[in-house]
């Protein structure tokens, strides 16, 4: 349930040089994966893509059980018999008060990246899906936020210091790319570090769904970012309305130069 540029991914061209990368698809899962050279091995591609397509067939099977995991726009009760991915998904969206698919893509990128993290020792890595991000890095990164046609868009963002890793980095759009939002906000970005329970990239993604849906108008900026208020494990929030916007949290605000 996330916004991105839509037009080919080619918000990827823009990731840098940081990284050594690869990318991975299963199904509508599509997966760009950034990895710090040293750290770098051939074996990454095979691992992803298993891992991917196996937790895409643990949500597929949990969803043929109970379909109702697929539809809800708000929350349904936790199951203790759920496979990790769901039950991650399941707690996400009840915190952030939205159904359990808004946290699908985080959670995927959060699931590939820890399971990365521990298999190869990655010093630095992020796992991108559709626009929403799981990162490990041992340095600062700047992130901007793509907001469609708002002349704000790719020019603000966040800059996040090396204590913040790992985190989760996503963004809801009711104006960019296919997935569904009940807003009309042009980019919702939400920065997560979990404090226990449901990983950080689906806590991020389930939260910018709920953000992003509350938004209408310029009016409603303020409004949206009170949300933010009541949970302990969001960092940062940008949202932007056209050519205004609101943002709160610890995180720096980052300005980027045009193009």
């Amino acid at each position: 349930m996330s916004g991105t540029d839509y037009r080919a991914r080619g918000y990827r061209a823009g990731m840098g040089s940081r990284f050594s990368s690869f990318t991975v698809s299963y199904k509508e899962t599509d997966l760009w994966i950034g990895v710090d050279p040293p750290s770098f091995s051939p074996d990454m591609e095979d691992f992803a893509a298993t891992r991917a397509r196996r937790l895409r067939l643990e949500l597929e099977a949990y969803i043929a059980r109970r379909p109702e995991f697929r539809s809800s726009l708000v929350p349904i009760y936790l199951d203790p018999e759920a496979p990790p991915i769901a039950a991650a998904m399941l707690e996400a969206g009840t915190k952030a008060g939205v159904g359990p698919m808004a946290a699908v893509a985080g959670a995927v990128s959060s699931f590939v990246g820890r399971a990365m993290a521990a298999e190869f020792r990655c010093r630095e890595l992020i796992v991108e899906n559709g626009g929403d991000l799981w990162l490990k890095f041992e340095d600062a990164i700047d992130a901007s936020v793509f907001a469609g046609s708002s002349p704000l868009s790719d020019r603000v963002g966040l800059s996040i210091p090396r204590e913040y890793s790992p985190l989760g980095l996503c963004t809801s759009s009711g104006t960019v790319g296919p997935s569904l939002s009940l807003g009309k906000a042009d980019a919702a970005m939400i920065a997560c570090r979990s404090r226990g329970g449901a990983p950080d990239a689906a806590l991020a993604d389930a939260w910018a769904t709920r953000i992003g849906n509350a938004v209408a108008g310029e009016e409603d900026l303020e409004r949206a970012l009170d949300l933010a208020e009541g949970s302990p494990d969001i960092l940062s929030v940008i949202v932007i309305k056209g050519d205004r916007m609101g943002i709160r949290g610890r995180l720096p605000l980052k300005l980027f130069a045009p193009g």
